[in-house]
């Protein structure tokens, strides 16, 4: 591949409850999301931590995303999948139970690429969760 960047340049995930989605995300990701000011009052966002845990350890550079609240926009299934880097999708999985989220489907292998999950968030968001472990 020529360019081997993360074309990933921005997601949102569309919340109805800010405070309730911030406390399930932190929960289930061990993270603390920071406020993102926007110049439109209407909207209210919540930003990520711009890195990810790898398996050794470290860190690895992740995409920016937010979570959003905007009017005319409802949170809920739909035709994106965000999926969250983390060490062990079972760790996060227990998490997001936790948190008060849902596993839709448990950790399971993807092959060499690893292990993924799916999670229904606290406002009814389908996420993925991605491991190697």
């Amino acid at each position: 591949m020529k360019n081997d960047r993360n074309p990933v340049g921005w997601f949102e995930i569309y919340v109805a409850d800010m405070e309730r989605a911030q406390a399930f995300y932190e929960a289930m990701l061990d993270v603390r999301l920071e406020d993102l000011p926007s110049p439109d009052a209407s909207i209210q966002m919540k930003a990520f931590p711009m890195k990810a845990p790898d398996e050794c350890g470290g860190e690895l550079p992740g995409a920016c995303g937010a979570l959003a609240k905007m009017e005319g926009v409802s949170p809920g299934g739909g035709g994106t999948l965000v999926y969250f880097s983390c060490i062990d999708c079972a760790d996060d999985e227990a998490r997001a139970t936790k948190a008060d989220g849902t596993v839709l489907k448990p950790k399971f292998s993807i092959g060499e690429y690893g292990f993924i999950s799916l999670i229904a968030d606290t406002e009814g968001n389908c996420i993925g969760l991605h491991s190697m472990q």
